[in-house]
This record gives structure tokens, sequence and C-alpha cells, in this order.
């Protein structure tokens, strides 16, 4: 018997089988260094990364990183069920079980890897049997963690699908309220300005929308890989455009009646913050201000369902400032992580909402119904008009 490989084989299987408990069942995040998962996810991700970066920017690139997510779910589970294929057969291997086998010439490492696999998956060929009591034991021991590994990750994957169905719904609903991709400035444009009920109905929407964020990507990281259906969306996107246009109506001093925005806004950055931990992705802020003095006064004129404009002679300028020192070095590490482009706080042209195109043409005669009339000058002026 092989002492080293027998321990070797045990490492391997309870390292397995725990990986597998934290990523698939525990939920909550795992504090300890080492897991096989995120050594897979940091090291797949980085090669994954610097191909996509080769690619031509466009639809080509964003359907590289796109894949990443579904084909990596396989992989991992993948890499599991051969560790523990593995893992058994070295076990057999190192105690030296005595097995039945159809012909005496083929013993072997391979041997044991090949009734490893057959045990693990279930298939019952027969061909090779175990008759010792040590074998036996293994086998069922094998037999039924095989069963539990493949019951345990095919109710996984609905699971993720769910979740990220449900992220992805409120993400579209977006569109037709901020523009594709989002903007504070265009959502607060459309919503008629600070004092529209509409506009606390959907902050309240989107404070359940980043609590929900905040608890699936803890306990499912591999969520954050999934990119939204159009290339102009993404979670990130929309996370930073809720936490702007809170951060607007936070600093403008006139709106006294700002508690849900406070409330969106601390749990939007809770998310951010917190998903900035869990994928070990330190803060940095932009490189470039994502809000210059000229689209500071463009917000300001998009502001326009109150008399006056927001913050004159409150420090407006100066709290929105502060605010955006709070989140957007998260935002901006974890859009950077994931290949993703932040939105600007107005858009420098005028947004076309994805449920007014096709794949044949624009149709800008419905961009009324969206409360954006087509032509309208509120950002772009003589530009606007004619784009």
């Amino acid at each position: 018997m092989s002492v080293v490989g027998v321990l070797v084989a045990i490492g391997l299987i309870v390292g397995i089988v725990i990986d597998t408990f934290e990523v698939v069942v525990l939920p909550r995040r795992v504090n300890h260094g080492f897991r096989l998962s995120r050594i897979y996810y940091l090291s797949a991700w980085a090669a994954w990364r610097a191909a996509a970066c080769r690619l031509p920017a466009g639809r080509t690139r964003s359907g590289f990183l796109g894949a990443f997510g579904p084909l990596s779910l396989f992989g991992l589970m993948s890499i599991w069920a051969m560790g523990l294929i593995v893992g058994f057969a070295i076990l057999h291997a190192s105690l030296g079980t005595d097995e039945a086998w159809p012909d005496e010439g083929g013993r072997g490492f391979f041997a044991h890897l090949y009734f490893s696999g057959t045990t693990f998956f279930t298939l019952g060929y027969g061909d090779i049997v175990p008759r010792d009591p040590v074998g036996r034991v293994l086998s069922i021991f094998e037999a039924g963690l095989g069963f539990g590994f493949l019951a345990v990750v095919i109710s996984y994957v609905p699971v993720i699908y769910q979740t990220f169905s449900r992220r992805e719904v409120v993400i579209s609903m977006l569109d037709a309220r901020a523009g594709s991709p989002p903007s504070a400035g265009e959502l607060l444009y459309r919503a008629g300005g600070s004092g529209c009920e509409a506009l606390q109905s959907l902050l309240m929407e989107w404070e359940r929308w980043s609590a929900e964020l905040l608890e699936s990507h803890v306990s499912f990281p591999l969520l954050g890989f999934y990119r939204s259906q159009h290339d102009n969306q993404s979670w990130v996107g929309a996370l930073t455009t809720i936490l702007d246009t809170s951060a607007v109506l936070i600093a403008d001093g006139r709106n006294k009646d700002d508690y849900q925005a406070r409330l969106t806004f601390a749990m939007a950055r809770h998310a951010a913050v917190d998903l900035c931990l869990v994928s070990q992705t330190p803060p940095s802020p932009p490189p470039q201000d994502r809000l210059p003095a000229a689209d500071l006064e463009r917000l300001r004129i998009s502001m326009r369902g109150a008399d006056e404009k927001p913050g004159e002679g409150a420090g407006f300028a100066a709290a929105l400032a502060e605010m955006r020192t709070l989140y957007e070095p998260f935002v901006y590490s974890l859009a950077e992580r994931l290949l993703l482009t932040l939105p600007r706080f107005v858009p420098t042209d005028p947004p076309v909402d994805n449920w007014r195109t096709s794949p044949l043409r624009r149709s800008p005669e419905l961009g009324a119904l969206a409360g954006a009339p087509p032509g309208d000058d509120h950002f772009y002026g003589e530009a606007g008009r004619q784009g």
C-alpha cells in the first residue's frame, strides 16, 4: 500500500467535494484562500480576456466574451468530475484492491481509471468487479458520491439560468426609461425630473434589484460573467446608472423627499463594494472624469421637472462629486475586469432604444411613446436633431 498515494487521493477527493459544496450549495462568501474553482476562474478568465482583446471590438468580441460564462460552467463541472474519478483511481491503485479483470495483462493505472469512471457514472458494465471488502466499499461510496454529484450539478444549472433571467428582466425594462446604453441624465429627463412619483417607484424597484444582485452574485460569482442579451446593456452599466441617478437626486438640495434615493444608493453601493470583494478586484478610480463641466450643465438641463436648475447656490456640483467618490472606483474596477463600458452621466449622442430598432431599420417615429420625441434637443442641440 502506498501511503503517499492514499493521502493524495483522499486530499483530492475531499478538496473537490468541499469546493463543490461551497460553489453549489453554500449561499455565502467563502473566505479561505485556496479554492479550486477560484483558481480555475482566475486563470481561465485571464486567458479568455487576453484572447478577446486580440479580436476586433464590436459584435465579434462581445460574442466571444459572452460565451465564457456558459462554457466555463461546464468546464468547471468537467474538472470536478475528472478530479473525483482520478482521485478514486489513485485510491484503488494505492490500496491495491483485489479486482477481477477480464484480461490479466491489462492491469495498470489506466485500468483503475476506467473502473473508477464506470463506477462514478454508475454505468454498471460489470467487466471489472471488486472482490475484496475494501474495493467493494470504495465502489459503493464512489457510486453514491457520483450519483449525488450529478444530481446536485444538474439542479445547479437551472438555478443559474433562472437567476440570470431575473436579473436581465429588470435591465431590459431600463431600455425605454433611460435609453440603451442607459444614463442617469436620460432617465431623469424621461421621468420628468426629481419630483415624479414614477421615479420613486422605479428607485424602489431598483433597490430590490440591487439586493437580489448582491445576494445572487455573492452566492454564485459565476453570474458576473454572464453578459446581457444586447451589447449596449450590462448589469454593471445598469448598476452604475442607478447609482448615478440616486447620487444626483441626493445631491440636489431642493429635493427634500430623497429618502428612497438614499435607500437605493445605499443598497446599490453595498452591491458594488461586496462584488468587488468577492471577485478580488481592488477599487480604482476612472482614468477620465465621467462628468466634465459641459456634461454637468447638460445634466442640470435634464432635470426639467422643477422651476429652477438643481442645486443652484447649494453646492450641487461639490455634493455630487463627493457622492461619486463613494462608488465610482468600485463600478469602474468591475467594468474593467469584465471588459464592459461604464455609461456616461449624460449620453454623447441621442440614444437609440433597443425596442425602437430591428435588424433591418430604425424606427425613430416611435420615440414619442418612450417620452423622447425624435429630434428632441434636450441634450444634443442641432447635432441631436440631425442624429
